[in-house]
């Protein structure tokens, strides 16, 4: 057996690629349109994994876009998604600088969470050892849920 993605529903493909890609840091690996069925996947994948996932042996995120608009609810349901990142405080303030709320801030300089913009839960965790406690972060309140 082997893991191969995860498929999240998007609303809005452009809002979602831009958080995805422009500011959380994935590569868009393959794009498929299939207009019989009216709808495009796009699968991304982490940095360091985009050579792997390239050749079906990295996971993936497969973003699933109706082209028929459609309501979705439920993206704590889903439980979260979740990635080890080199600099937990530079990601997260390229996140804020781009609009997004950090939902649970890095005050530990080892976790925190954000949400895509259909709700999807984010974890985001320190490579290797915590980074140094630092502010702004240290003093941040939770924001929502995560």
């Amino acid at each position: 057996m082997q893991y191969l993605h995860t498929m999240v529903r998007v609303s809005n493909l452009d809002e979602s690629l831009h958080f995805y890609c422009d500011l959380l840091g994935l590569k868009e690996v393959s794009r498929k349109d299939v207009e019989k069925g009216r709808f495009s996947l796009v699968f991304l994948a982490a940095p360091e994994d985009e050579k792997r996932a390239l050749e079906e042996r990295a996971p993936m995120i497969e973003l699933t876009w109706n082209w028929d608009p459609e309501e979705y609810s439920g993206g704590r349901n889903f439980g979260h998604l979740a990635y080890r990142v080199s600099d937990i405080y530079a990601l997260c303030q390229r996140l804020m600088d781009g609009g997004v709320t950090i939902n649970r801030p890095p005050r530990d300089g080892r976790m925190a969470f954000v949400r895509s913009p259909d709700g999807i839960s984010v974890e985001l965790l320190q490579k290797d050892d915590p980074l140094p406690i630092k502010e702004p972060w240290a003093s941040m309140d939770n924001t929502g849920s995560w």
